[in-house]
């Protein structure tokens, strides 16, 4: 009897599975596992919302394992331990892992390979898990990587994807292999109140839903911050709950531009994975140096704590923090106008602002997180590096009515349209009942220090 082990990281599902399908096929006896590595809590990465969004994923893959005659083997500790005990403990003879792109995952890769090539166990692990096209499968001829998207796109989009794989019918575990029972969802403590519900079977339910009723609109009505129609699936892509090249064929099948501009998002993805992939020291040090002067927690101290609490005195960006609080998540035009202000306005270290999405956002990752913040910052692959968004002309484009602003921010509850996004402006006895703050910061001084400390003044 021929066993293999797939050590689940962050591709919590049954459906297009490469890693689970291979084991399936080569071996009679499949142990599924996922190790709670204490790792990840030293280095600070298991906030409360994705602890709890992660439990989720981990409960509803048991139980989806449970219905096929399998369940989820659940350890704690080192990595490399865990799995070599639980090879030894099964006798298996291969141990299958999906590919990641950040400095963590190489290391857990040479590890495993080392320690289980030790006693004699093969470690495979694979591609277009994690992401739709292997970072690395595409590239410039001068270089290892595109540093641009555009000519990254052009170049992915002409890729022919593996077809996504069906959820096996059945998983067969050795008797005899401990674990743990999976992590429940604590109680709220320290969570987010909005925070979704994780699992494969909610974010299958939530695509479904979402491509029904606003996929076809999608390209007209992703920057619509009211109206909210992006299909918040992040999460679920975070932690593999969903395979994005089962996402790119379901949505081409549908065709349109909706599917289109949805399918240009999961290439940026792709794009950021396979940057990091080639610069795994992106995710704390500057891609491209701008030899900034950064201010850092100290120096800055106030208007970081303002920053954070949403009381910048500017409604668009106070409204997108209250919402990273509410519910562990931001729309995407949010956070670029909240990471904008933070960096080009304040002009603050782009890591404080990347540390403080990270304690929030249940989508947080290294990959994703880290270089948006960098592209924001100009120190990423953003080939306009000086720019800059101002909250009050992109609140007038993207919420022109103030019903986003009115929404996350119920002190300007009852300033009627557009004036939401000046309140500065209202006359001198409304601006004191409304209990709002002044703006922390004048843009144009702002702006003028930012140029300046990038001598361009």
């Amino acid at each position: 009897m021929t066993v293999a082990v797939v050590l689940f990281t962050a591709d919590l599902r049954l459906h297009d599975h490469p890693p689970l399908r291979a084991a399936l096929d080569a071996a009679d006896e499949v142990v599924p596992l996922f190790v709670r590595d204490p790792g990840v809590h030293a280095a600070g990465f298991d906030a409360p919302n994705r602890a709890a969004f992660l439990a989720d994923c981990l409960t509803d893959l048991d139980a989806s394992l449970r219905r096929r005659g399998g369940r989820l083997v659940v350890r704690s500790g080192p990595v490399a331990r865990e799995v070599r005990a639980v090879a030894a403990a099964c006798g298996a003879t291969e141990v299958h892992l999906a590919a990641g792109v950040s400095g963590y995952a190489h290391r857990r890769e040479e590890r495993l390979r080392r320690d289980l090539g030790a006693d004699g166990v093969r470690l495979r692990v694979h591609d277009t898990v994690v992401t739709a096209v292997a970072p690395g499968a595409v590239a410039p001829s001068a270089s290892d990587h595109f540093a641009v998207f555009s000519p990254y796109f052009r170049r992915w989009s002409g890729q022919s994807l593996r077809r996504p794989l069906p959820a096996p019918r059945a998983v067969r575990v050795p008797d005899g292999v401990r674990g743990e029972e999976p992590p429940y969802r604590a109680g709220p403590s320290g969570l987010s109140p909005g925070l979704p519900r994780g699992g494969e079977t909610a974010g299958r339910a939530r695509f479904a839903r979402w491509a029904r009723a606003d996929l076809s609109r999608y390209e007209e009505r992703h920057d619509d911050l009211a109206g909210d129609a992006t299909s918040r699936l992040s999460p679920y892509l975070h932690f593999g709950a969903l395979s994005p090249v089962e996402l790119i064929h379901r949505a081409r099948e549908r065709g349109g531009t909706g599917a289109e501009a949805f399918v240009r998002q999961l290439c940026w993805r792709d794009f950021h994975h396979q940057v990091l992939a080639a610069r795994p020291e992106a995710s704390v040090r500057d891609y491209r140096t701008r030899h900034d002067r950064w201010r850092g927690e100290e120096e800055a101290a106030g208007d970081i704590a303002a920053w954070r609490e949403g009381r910048t005195g500017y409604p668009m960006v106070d409204a997108g923090m209250r919402q990273l609080r509410a519910e562990g998540w931001m729309h995407n035009r949010a956070r670029l106008l909240t990471a904008s202000f933070l960096t080009k306005t304040l002009y603050v270290d782009w890591r404080i602002g990347a540390r403080h999405f990270l304690r929030w956002l249940v989508d947080g990752d290294i990959v994703n997180n880290q270089l948006n913040w960098q592209w924001v910052a100009g120190t990423g692959t953003d080939t306009r590096p000086h720019r800059v968004l101002n909250p009050v002309r992109q609140g007038r484009r993207y919420d022109p009515d103030g019903t986003y602003v009115r929404r996350w921010v119920p002190e300007l509850a009852d300033v009627g349209g557009a004036a939401v996004h000046e309140p500065w402006r209202l006359p001198v006895e409304q601006r004191a009942r409304l209990g709002y703050p002044e703006p922390l910061v004048d843009l144009g001084d702002g702006l003028a220090r930012f140029r300046h400390a990038r001598g361009r003044a």
